[in-house]
């Protein structure tokens, strides 16, 4: 087990272009054992480009990002894919704002979340079936619908699936990109319940992006304030967002309390 003292993944730099069109630019941070960082700003901040890269879903333009693995920090750029595909199937895990892009929707909840044990060498029907049971229970889907494809399933049912198929492997470190975007707002509310309550249990790092701050203060020990592809304010999430010192990101904070 990594030290809570000891960066789990370590960003220097990173930086995106398409093209001559800046993405994201000279994003430097750390994150540890147990944390969760918010990364907020408005649509085009570059925020989710930043996730994308971290996550190694989009290849550097410079920069480096590096994890701790076996005790030693290493640059993600010198992984085969193999070792690439082994490390996202097993000690990450990723949330997409939309389920359908992190579920097979035509197959059944119970094999959605246990595929992914296959991926790591999980053969017994049966092991493989009651991990999934226990899963879907954890994130309060009925056991009695593992056999249910999520096309029958609410919004809300489909997020929560997502995350038991990502956490069943016990990653350290899983990237939420909008995790209850374009739910309703009760459905919002349990879902935030359920992750808080998740990442406390397991001892989980996250890197979480948003738009919505009230989702940054429930959930994040520190925030990354984004603006045209640049960090333009961290710290402490009740500091930066109790007393923000950039003008964007008063902006953002009275914008939230005038709605």
């Amino acid at each position: 087990m990594t030290p809570r003292n000891t960066p789990l993944l370590v960003a220097q730099g990173v930086t995106k272009y398409y093209g001559e069109r800046l993405a994201c630019r000279d994003v430097s941070f750390a994150i540890h054992p147990g944390e969760v960082i918010a990364v907020v700003g408005e649509s085009g901040s570059g925020k989710t480009t930043l996730l994308a890269l971290l996550s190694q879903r989009l290849k550097l333009s410079a920069g480096s990002v590096s994890y701790r693995q076996n005790g030693d920090l290493r640059d993600l750029d010198g992984l085969t894919e193999a070792e690439r595909r082994r490390l996202q199937r097993t000690d990450w895990g990723f949330v997409h704002q939309d389920p359908r892009e992190g579920l097979r929707m035509n197959v059944s909840a119970g094999a959605n979340v246990g595929e992914r044990l296959m991926a790591t060498g999980w053969r017994h029907y049966g092991r493989i079936r009651n991990a999934a049971r226990e899963w879907l229970t954890r994130v309060e889907i009925d056991e009695t619908r593992i056999d249910d494809a999520p096309l029958s399933f609410s919004g809300g049912m489909r997020q929560r699936l997502q995350m038991a198929k990502n956490l069943v492997t016990h990653p350290r470190l899983v990237f939420m990109d909008e995790p209850t975007g374009g739910l309703d707002v009760s459905v919002q509310a349990r879902l935030l319940d359920l992750i808080r309550a998740l990442v406390a249990d397991l001892g989980l790092a996250a890197i979480i992006v948003t738009h919505d701050l009230a989702v940054a203060r429930l959930l994040s020990h520190r925030i990354l304030v984004m603006k045209n592809g640049e960090v333009i304010e961290a710290g402490l999430t009740d500091r930066v967002l109790d007393d923000p010192r950039e003008a964007y990101t008063q902006l953002l904070v009275s914008s939230v309390l005038a709605a």
